[in-house]
């Protein structure tokens, strides 16, 4: 079914409620793993058909937060999950206590009961109503961002619309372009600040109510963490200043001789890669779809049929518009099996690899889109981002049809980009970690740990220049994830670190590489994250050895490559 003909009907949370409670007790009730089988089925039936209309409200939202009734949705939304939520701890308790327990997992695995044992540590009726409160707020920064009007040669734009200019290879017009998003961001920074010392303060609020030391406990458990700690991601991220922080200082350094600047360059300056401009496509977003297309076609049958479905179904909204949420997501579709991919096109880079990120994301929700239980179509969040981030670089071969004459520009653009994201994404799971274990500091403060932190994971970046916002240390505001999804962005950069490890098989045996993602890929989430990797004889990043490897691989290429002909 095609997206614009799904139906949509707000259902009656009362009701929601009844048949949640009344399916707990029907799994109660049962006197043999038969009928305890076909109450859990039938849940798993019931609880995609609910969500299925949360997140067809959820997308409609997305692609225009100015429309009055997906607004008031969403809305409802935000008030009803938590309290359905409530009802799912009381199945996740029945499954844990039931005496078929041994049976389910025989069939389906004991990762479902591990994951079970962390939600219930995540959740508690108390803390419904701040769990409300935090999607509002979440909802009311997400409004402010797509709500942004900035004056920019001679037309009021998006933030999605201001980001080719950010990059434009003409010196004044780029900087100009930072100063006026910049001086948007500025202009609405007591807002941004008071949203976000609200969500500090009520996320370490439900900590404390569930019996915890603050937030970090809980949001881990959020995240479901189930195969590493709050250790092994600090010993990641001194790894990441030990060896991928030189790798990107020195990135940063040839980049600044490239354009005749001088080092630490502005941010402006930074975003511009070449001289006679970062690579862009060749074609329009038409064209870029209908590439998509020959690329997904020549991979794999899996692949071709995926993407086919994509584009047959209207399952890509693309187009950056006024009124759109910024950003771009990949979600499910319950009831019709599909993924959905939403976007904002704006002519630069990213365009294709949205095309390839987050039709990654897609493919594996493909694959696993008829898995039972339902949560196993999807593993952990930063295994997810190994499906995306990889398939960016099987699109290698692909290249030229997207980028034509640029080819090579990136070439080059995309793996260094790939290689300097990981200390920003670090830095933004450092900076959450500080902010949580100091909810009490105030906005001015939290600012200024941004800007410490920028001295250690991005020493190329120069502060206090005449840039607002960004060159005051306060660019973090401009990060949705921070507002939205806490601890979230270290996913990012533990999975490409995986993702690095299959650009370089994908260097020596296209096959064996291919070979090795679709291993990963059709586990869905059947397994942890360093289960995956290891089942698909993969590397975890949690190995110093793993980024120290990847860190060499990628540098030698990039010493390498031949610059001839591009300035």
């Amino acid at each position: 079914m095609k997206f614009s003909q799904m139906p949509y009907e707000r259902p009656n949370l009362e009701e929601v409620k009844k048949d949640l409670a009344a399916l707990v007790e029907k799994l109660k009730k049962a006197a043999s793993y038969e009928e305890a089988k076909a109450v859990f089925l039938e849940k798993e039936k019931y609880e995609k058909h609910i969500s299925t209309y949360g997140t067809l409200a959820s997308i409609r939202h997305s692609i225009d937060t100015r429309d009055e009734f997906y607004n008031a949705e969403e809305t409802f939304w935000n008030s009803a999950s938590p309290e359905i939520e409530e009802y799912g701890q009381m199945w996740t308790l029945a499954m844990m206590e039931s005496p078929f327990r041994e049976n389910f997992a025989a069939e389906y695995g004991d990762l479902m009961f591990v994951n079970a044992e962390i939600a219930l540590k995540s959740f508690s009726p108390e803390i419904i109503p701040e769990m409300q409160q935090e999607n509002d707020l979440v909802q009311e920064y997400e409004k402010l961002l797509a709500s942004a009007q900035i004056p920019f040669e001679g037309k009021n734009r998006t933030i999605s619309q201001m980001t080719p200019f950010k990059s434009e290879a003409d010196d004044e017009l780029r900087l100009a372009a930072w100063k006026a998003e910049g001086a948007w961001y500025k202009e609405n920074q007591p807002a941004l600040d008071e949203i976000y010392d609200k969500l500090v303060k009520l996320r370490d609020a439900m900590g404390r109510k569930l019996g915890y030391d603050g937030y970090t406990t809980l949001g881990y458990y959020r995240m479901s963490r189930n195969c590493y700690t709050k250790e092994d991601v600090e010993k990641f991220r001194a790894a990441v200043v030990k060896y991928l922080v030189p790798v990107a200082d020195e990135i940063y350094r040839k980049q600044a001789k490239r354009l005749g600047k001088e080092y630490p360059m502005s941010f402006a300056d930074n975003a511009l890669e070449f001289r006679s401009g970062n690579p862009r496509p060749c074609g329009d977003a038409d064209a870029i779809l209908a590439h998509g297309k020959v690329f997904y076609d020549e991979l794999s049958p899996e692949t071709s049929e995926f993407f086919g479905v994509m584009l047959e179904n209207e399952l890509l909204d693309v187009l950056s518009k006024e009124g759109k949420r910024g950003g771009g997501y990949c979600t499910s579709i319950g009831d019709y099996e599909v993924p959905f991919i939403f976007a904002n096109f704006n002519g630069t880079q990213g365009d294709v690899e949205v095309v390839t990120h987050e039709a990654g994301h897609a493919f594996a929700g493909y694959m696993n889109r008829k898995r039972i239980p339902g949560e196993y179509a999807w593993p952990s969040l930063e295994a997810c981002e190994v499906h995306s981030m990889s398939m960016e670089f099987f699109a290698w071969p692909w290249a030229e049809g997207f980028f034509g004459k640029d080819t090579r520009k990136f070439y080059y653009s995309h793996l260094a980009s790939a290689l300097t994201f990981i200390p920003y994404g670090t830095m933004v799971d450092h900076f959450q970690h500080v902010v949580y274990e100091k909810p009490e500091m105030t906005p001015a403060e939290r600012h200024g740990v941004w800007k410490e932190l920028l001295g250690t994971y991005m020493p190329w970046m120069k502060l206090d220049g005449d840039i607002p916002f960004y060159a005051e240390g306060q660019g973090w505001q401009r990060q949705m994830h921070i507002y939205s999804s806490p601890f979230y962005y270290i996913d990012y950069c533990l999975a490409q670190t995986v993702s690095l490890q299959f650009w370089a098989l994908i260097q020596k045996d296209t096959k064996e590489a291919w070979d090795k993602y679709m291993a990963y890929t059709v586990q869905g989430g059947s397994c942890t994250f360093t289960d995956l990797l290891k089942n698909a004889k993969l590397d975890s990043p949690f190995e110093e050895s793993c980024l120290k490897g990847v860190c060499e691989a990628a540098n030698k290429w990039l010493s390498e490559f031949d610059m001839t002909g591009i300035e």
